[in-house]
């Protein structure tokens, strides 16, 4: 029984690939589009701006006298439009606008720009108002630029103090003075942005300005010590953390149109020995930043979720948001999942139900909605171009309807693509009602639905050795490679430092919708260690292999990661007040996986992998309590851990089952 299927249980509309659906957005058409031909190649994009856009460039006064370097997009005259007004479409982002300069195009070899300059080519040939913004202190705006800046006082910020401002308040004087001085406007103004950019969209939608009328934030930076980027429940990402701050994070000097990200220069060419040879983490500033990076210092400074961190957490402030918004993330985004998924729960717990949140989600990478065709993950095919019908059937429709139609939109609150059945679902909202259905952790490997393990002295244990790590993913690479989010596992279960339990054969499809909770009963010889939590969906072992297989690929027996996620022990109870653990004793552990939509087939098995380390994507925990910005090489320590796996220590997975049973 496909997904579709469960139309009968009300909760959701499976849409077949390529079908339509009356639930589709519905917006007024482009009668006249701007560009007629379609834009298909990179090259078509860069002369279709030559030839139907203008571009100039302009310096923006804030309410506190900064200018922020704005480039602007204005659609040509020509004889048949004369009065024709233009929606505008504004995107700002720490990462530069170029071209810089008269250029009224940008370079139809520099896939990168083009990707950059608007969602969608189907909206370039629509006709908008594009508008590029460097952020408040980059590239060539003037003033300081602040990492994820924390939002200001409200009330001071609507009163427009000059001596107040934060990235919500840049948006309004924006908006406030395109509207005003952008020729050909029609009034209206979206927002859209992917990761760091989609953060300040969403950022735009607080007390936004009564013209902004759609934002879209994609892959939003959200949080950066609970689920984003690099920090996922205190543990820290440094595979990730180093390399970008290393560019990104020094000091501009002065107002410049070029940027650099050739400042990280590893030595040795895969990334998990570099991180290893490294040592501990205080090296990197002595070895690699120099002290250069003021970020750096405070992300290590910072090292529980203090006062600093709470006032950069933006949810909060996602209340009574008036603009529609469209929030968009990946299942496979190994970045900032997390964001997505906790943007549009904010926003959408603290909105009246008459304004418009809502929700995509699909089996993509970080920006692969924009940037592929989303065909594919890694080794894993869906069958269809995911990302080219979310633009052409979501995205295009989504700003037609707000920035040129009349609003209306009949689609379901969210947009769901249910990866094992690959389908996309239309749901009223994410995530669905479902049954919490325990899993059983068992000391012979087992996992199971159907009995809990009575034995109280039951444990299974393995050594955790932070001088040889369980590497991420197999294989060498240069830096940390995105495809691991649906990697094969099974280099991970030949690891003595990796325990594995399974369940049976599944009979029928087991459908999950929502976060998974882990439930663990953990003891340790040492006071600190990290707990590493895998959902991996075990394939048959007849699978065929894709045709045509140049790259070898076995699918049969592939152990498909689902979801993963990290804890750092310390923060079991509390992200504020660390706790050691006291050596010996079972400790109850709790937390979340990130929300999954999957489908386990029949004749697969549900796996999960417990481990300690999972390098160098987060960073070596010495297993010692001790700050780990400031541990020496002898603080490291080869541990001893243990589950505890029965009676009134049972170790559990709470698995969100939308439909089917688990054995």
């Amino acid at each position: 029984m496909g997904l579709a299927s469960v139309i009968a249980l009300g909760l959701l509309v499976g849409l077949a690939p390529g079908a339509r659906s009356s639930s589709t957005t519905k917006a007024r058409p482009v009668t006249t589009p701007l560009v007629e031909a379609p834009l298909v190649t990179d090259d078509d994009v860069a002369a279709a701006l030559a030839s139907h856009y203008t571009k100039r460039e302009v310096a923006i006064p804030m309410r506190d006298g900064a200018r922020l370097h704005t480039a602007v997009w204005v659609p040509k005259r020509t004889a048949i439009d004369d009065e024709r007004s233009w929606p505008i479409l504004l995107v700002r982002t720490p990462y530069s606008v170029a071209p810089y300069g008269s250029e009224n195009r940008p370079d139809g070899k520099n896939h990168r720009t083009l990707t950059r300059f608007a969602p969608s080519f189907d909206l370039i040939r629509a006709g908008y108002i594009f508008v590029h913004q460097d952020v408040r202190g980059r590239m060539m705006s003037e003033g300081t630029f602040v990492d994820v800046r924390p939002l200001a006082d409200p009330a001071r910020t609507r009163a427009r103090d000059p001596a107040v401002i934060d990235e919500s308040t840049d948006a309004w004087d924006t908006v406030d003075w395109l509207v005003k001085n952008v020729e050909r406007n029609n009034g209206r103004v979206g927002l859209w942005g992917i990761s760091y950019p989609g953060f300040y969209a969403a950022q735009a939608a607080v007390d936004a300005h009564p013209a902004v009328r759609a934002v879209a934030p994609m892959a939003p930076v959200t949080e950066w010590f609970l689920g984003d980027d690099f920090h996922h429940n205190g543990a820290f990402f440094l595979a990730d953390a180093l390399p970008f701050y290393a560019s990104f994070g020094r000091v501009r000097e002065k107002p410049t149109t070029k940027m650099r990200w050739d400042h990280f220069q590893a030595e040795i060419a895969d990334v998990y020995d570099y991180f290893l040879d490294l040592g501990p983490l205080k090296n990197a500033n002595a070895r690699v930043l120099h002290d250069a990076v003021p970020f750096w210092n405070e992300l290590l400074a910072h090292g529980t979720r203090d006062a600093w961190w709470v006032a950069r957490d933006p949810r909060p402030r996602y209340r009574d948001i008036a603009p529609a918004v469209l929030v968009v993330g990946g299942w496979f985004d190994a970045e900032d999942l997390w964001g997505a998924l906790h943007t549009y729960g904010a926003m959408q717990r603290q909105t009246p139900r008459d304004n418009r949140v809502s929700l995509v989600m699909g089996p993509w990478s970080h920006g692969g909605w924009h940037r592929t065709d989303g065909s594919a993950h890694g080794d894993v095919a869906f069958g269809q171009k995911t990302a080219e019908r979310y633009r052409t059937e979501i995205e295009t429709p989504f700003f037609e309807a707000h920035l040129r139609g009349d609003g209306v939109v009949s689609t379901p609150e969210a947009f769901v693509f249910f990866t094992g059945d690959n389908e996309w679902a239309a749901l009223p909202a994410w995530p669905p009602p479902t049954k919490a259905q325990p899993v059983w952790l068992a000391p012979d490997g087992g996992l199971s639905s159907a009995t809990q393990p009575t034995t109280t002295t039951a444990t299974v244990q393995w050594t955790s050795d932070p001088a040889h790590p369980v590497p991420y993913l197999e294989g060498a690479s240069a830096d940390i490679d995105k495809r691991y989010m649906t990697a094969d596992q099974r280099f991970a279960s030949r690891r003595p430092d990796v325990v594995t339990f399974r369940t049976a054969m599944l009979v029928e499809p087991v459908t999950l919708a929502g976060p998974v909770d882990v439930d663990l009963w953990f003891s340790t010889t040492g006071t600190d260690a990290d707990v590493v939590v895998k959902l991996i969906d075990v394939w048959p072992e007849d699978t065929a292999d894709p045709e045509p297989n140049p790259r070898g690929i076995r699918l049969g027996g592939m152990q498909q990661l689902v979801r993963a996620e990290v804890l750092r022990g310390r923060f079991r109870d509390s992200f504020a007040t660390p706790t050691p653990f006291v050596p010996g004793a079972p400790t109850r552990v709790r937390f979340t996986l990130p929300d999954v939509a999957h489908t386990f087939r029949a004749g697969h098995r549900l796996m999960v992998q417990v481990q300690s380390s999972w390098f160098p994507l987060v960073d070596r925990n010495p297993q010692s309590f001790v700050d780990i910005a400031r541990a020496d090489e002898a603080d490291f320590v080869s541990r001893t851990h243990a589950l505890h796996l029965g009676g009134t220590q049972a170790s559990a997975l709470r698995l969100p089952v939308l439909r089917g049973r688990l054995p």
